[in-house]
């Protein structure tokens, strides 16, 4: 799409009384694109991790997702927010949740490529790697276009790890969890062709602290009968969820689907859909369980340790999708720079301007390293047990420092918009307000900096090996090892848990200097001058560059 000069349609001859102004310097809109070709860190990130045979599919992915078409069935997802209908037309009891047609394309796009099933086998079991990575890529650029319907996505994948604990219950639905072909219908999911999996664990009384959970389950034959309430049920239109409730033995997980066996509405009374800041075309429910029926799910009593392995996943994906938040935000404000002219020059040509982008630039690409050596430890951890290990560490150290510095990059990225950020009509506000779900979704910052320190007191060889790992990975880099020694001393320090922010971050910043440095990027030595040195300011743009960085990180993010 061009400048060229644009009027009302009122306009007429000579200037008719609707006539306006031509519409100038204003850029193109970012779409039609492929955004994985266009893409050198991600494209490098995949290839490193195993996922190279792969670039063919994951191109074919980017221009799907990068198409106008995606981008406006996003917008239209997220005006046009989802309804509950409590009561059909003759009065009966349905709990359904209306979306717009937008929605469905989306869930349909994501299902057709596998987004919620790919990185398992028919049968449940691990597929192969790099499935992993290829899958990561994918949702990385899914999250560009839009991230509220990836969360009935990503539970329906993560739901299958718990799921492994039940393997009756695994074994009957995994047929129609591997499907890709989406199914909205509202029916038994037994009756379906696909299914979505959603989770219930926060109960308003306790939050994070699941163990107060009132919710009470009593043993009525071979299944369940629940009554209680959930703060937040995600995703309410999933055919089934994961959800925690008291047993006699202490707190269980349950397997809870829409309808019963007998083919009747299961008794999940959703009192209202959350009104959210973001993630507006997702639905997320208040919910009221009235002897509802479900299946156990793992051993009575063993319901944290049972829904826990969902959450890993969960997780991952939760850094995964502010990665690929973050780059969508970078290409914006990149390209609004290099079309939009400031002070008679384009806008990227400004000093600070490039300064700007450059910082922003260096952070994408080492949340996107991260991100995908995480995946591959994904990929290997049933192989091989330091990268297990390595998974289980960084799984919530990533999570912290990748969510939890988007919302702010993604401020940033606005205002390089300026007031075209803004408005609600461009990509950018809704971005913005995405952002902050994933840092507080599945732990906020401070409790995955308490997960940290208590991974490492509970394997305490495997955390001083990956740090051994990451000071081999990083010893070619200045002030790297310093950086080691900081950890080091405040592990060992009284008040470690006052000091787990800075500790996380630390290891945060140490294992995507390893990353990028496996994946033999340029912008390795780049991250570790301005990241180490203790030089740089607390704004974006407050670090050095030389104009050859700033001109290699650029076209990094984008071709000129």
């Amino acid at each position: 799409m061009d400048n060229a000069r644009r009027t009302t349609s009122g306009e007429a001859g000579n200037g008719g009384i609707w006539a306006t102004h031509e519409v100038l310097n204003q850029p193109p809109p970012f779409q039609n694109v492929d955004l994985f070709a266009l893409d050198a860190p991600l494209r490098e990130a995949v290839a490193a991790n195993g996922g190279a045979a792969s670039a063919a599919e994951l191109s074919a992915f980017g221009k799907q997702w990068g198409d106008a078409s995606m981008f406006a069935r996003g917008q239209a997802a997220n005006v046009h927010s989802p309804i509950l209908e409590t009561f059909d037309a003759q009065g009966y009891r349905r709990d359904r949740v209306a979306f717009h047609p937008a929605y469905h394309e989306l869930m349909a796009a994501s299902m057709a490529a596998g987004l919620h099933a790919s990185t398992w086998g028919a049968n449940g079991a691990p597929a192969p790697a790099p499935s992993q990575v290829v899958r990561a890529a994918k949702f990385y650029m899914a999250a560009q276009v839009e991230g509220g319907h990836l969360c009935p996505i990503t539970m329906t994948r993560a739901a299958v790890a718990a799921l492994h604990a039940q393997p009756d219950v695994l074994a009957r639905v995994m047929p129609k969890v591997a499907s890709r072909t989406y199914d909205p219908r509202f029916c038994s999911w037994s009756e379906k062709q696909s299914m979505t999996l959603g989770m219930g664990m926060t109960e308003k009384q306790g939050g994070t602290d699941v163990r107060a959970n009132t919710s009470r389950a009593v043993r009525g034959g071979d299944a369940w009968r629940i009554t209680g309430h959930k703060w937040f049920m995600s995703a309410p239109m999933c055919d089934a969820f994961l959800v925690l409730a008291q047993a006699p033995g202490g707190l269980t997980c349950f397997f809870m689907p829409r309808f019963t066996p007998d083919g009747s509405v299961n008794a999940l009374h959703f009192q209202r859909l959350k009104d959210k800041m973001g993630n507006r075309s997702n639905a997320s429910s208040e919910v009221e369980f009235r002897d509802a029926y479900a299946l156990q799910v793992g051993e009575e009593g063993r319901g944290v340790r049972t829904i826990i392995q969902m959450v890993q996943l969960t997780r991952q994906d939760c850094a995964i999708s502010s990665a690929g938040m973050m780059r969508m935000g970078l290409a914006q404000a990149l390209h609004h720079a290099r079309h939009r002219t400031v002070f008679q020059k384009h806008l990227v040509d400004q000093p600070l301007m490039r300064r700007v982008l450059a910082d922003m630039a260096l952070h994408v690409e080492a949340a996107t390293a991260l991100v995908m050596r995480l995946c591959r430890s994904f990929d290997l951890s049933g192989s091989i047990e330091s990268e297990a290990a390595r998974m289980r560490m960084l799984t919530p150290v990533a999570k912290y420092w990748i969510c939890k510095s988007a919302p702010g990059f993604l401020y940033e990225a606005m205002e390089c918009l300026g007031g075209n950020g803004y408005v609600e009509t461009g990509l950018m506000a809704r971005l913005y307000r995405e952002a902050p779900v994933n840092a507080i979704w599945e732990g906020s910052g401070n409790v995955m900096c308490l997960d940290v320190l208590r991974a490492i007191a509970k394997e305490p060889e495997a955390a001083r090996a990956l740090l051994a790992q990451l000071a081999q990975e990083t010893r070619d880099f200045p002030h790297a090892q310093a950086q080691l020694h900081g950890i080091a001393k405040r592990l060992a320090a009284h008040d470690a848990e006052s000091e787990a922010r800075r500790i996380v971050e630390s290891i945060a910043q140490l294992a995507a200097l390893a990353a990028l440095a496996e994946s033999a990027s340029p912008a390795a030595a780049i991250f570790a001058s301005n990241t180490f040195d203790g030089a740089r300011g607390t704004m974006w743009g407050a670090a050095s560059y030389t104009k050859a960085d700033e001109d290699a990180l650029q076209a990094r993010v984008l071709p000129d």
